[in-house]
């Protein structure tokens, strides 16, 4: 169902997650990263977070304070998250619970603002493309009025098939282009055959590009602004900007 929010057109990436704690934000953290030590202006936008903070500026979520500080964002905080709850669940749940009903015209706004002054975009996404936002929209709704290549996250586990074919699936049901995939926390010393062996059959069968396989750092942290040290060696390989162009 569309939301129609008339969002102005952008070269960026939409990270979208085959779950919560797949590593979305460390991920759109360290793309940020790379393409401002490009040279490029980058916008970092994570529309609606939950689990936030309340300070002297509002909600504030770590993960935004993460994005922000990976692009060197000029930005307020609340313009790189306008919607924000304390209530750490789905955003549908928290809006219900704070009275609150998600600002789409404020994200909107946002977004523009963002737009004007920054070369390429990273949005992040909230949970899964199917996490509900409200009893008529889901994530994959609002994936749909940004209109950008999404980059699959998706952690390396015994359901990492399933549920990654399963996005992509929704990802392309949406009509909107997939940039590939990113599988996150690979570990060498503890892989199974199964894990060894799911970017393989995610390419195979899923008809897409794994872009990277990114090892487990236990290292980094965001809420220590810390990207570790193996994450961004991991994706300099891609061309983000070109998988960015819409």
């Amino acid at each position: 169902m569309p939301i129609d929010l008339n969002l102005p057109k952008k070269n960026g990436l939409f990270m979208a997650g085959t779950d919560i704690g797949v590593g979305k934000t460390l991920i759109a953290g360290a793309i940020a990263k790379i393409l401002t030590g490009s040279g490029q202006k980058v916008g970092v936008f994570k529309p609606i977070a939950t689990g936030c903070r309340r300070d002297w500026e509002g909600m504030v979520s770590c993960d935004t304070d993460f994005l922000a500080a990976c692009a060197n964002s000029n930005f307020s905080l609340s313009t790189i998250t306008p919607v924000g709850y304390v209530t750490p669940a789905a955003p549908i749940a928290g809006a219900a619970q704070e009275g609150r009903p998600i600002g789409f015209d404020s994200i909107a706004s946002a977004y523009k603002d963002i737009c004007e002054s920054t070369d390429i975009v990273i949005v992040e996404g909230i949970g899964g493309v199917r996490m509900p936002l409200t009893a008529e929209f889901d994530l994959l709704d609002l994936a749909v009025e940004f209109g950008l290549p999404v980059v699959v996250i998706a952690r390396l586990n015994a359901g990492t098939i399933n549920h990654t074919l399963m996005t992509i699936d929704c990802i392309r049901a949406a009509e909107l282009k997939i940039a590939g995939v990113v599988i996150n926390g690979y570990n060498a010393t503890e892989a199974t055959v199964a894990e060894e062996t799911a970017g393989q059959v995610i390419a195979q069968c899923g008809g897409v590009n794994v872009l990277c396989i990114v090892p487990f750092d236990e290292t980094a942290d965001i809420e220590a602004r810390s990207l570790g040290e193996v994450i961004i060696p991991s994706l300099l390989d891609c061309d983000w900007t070109k998988l960015a162009q819409n």
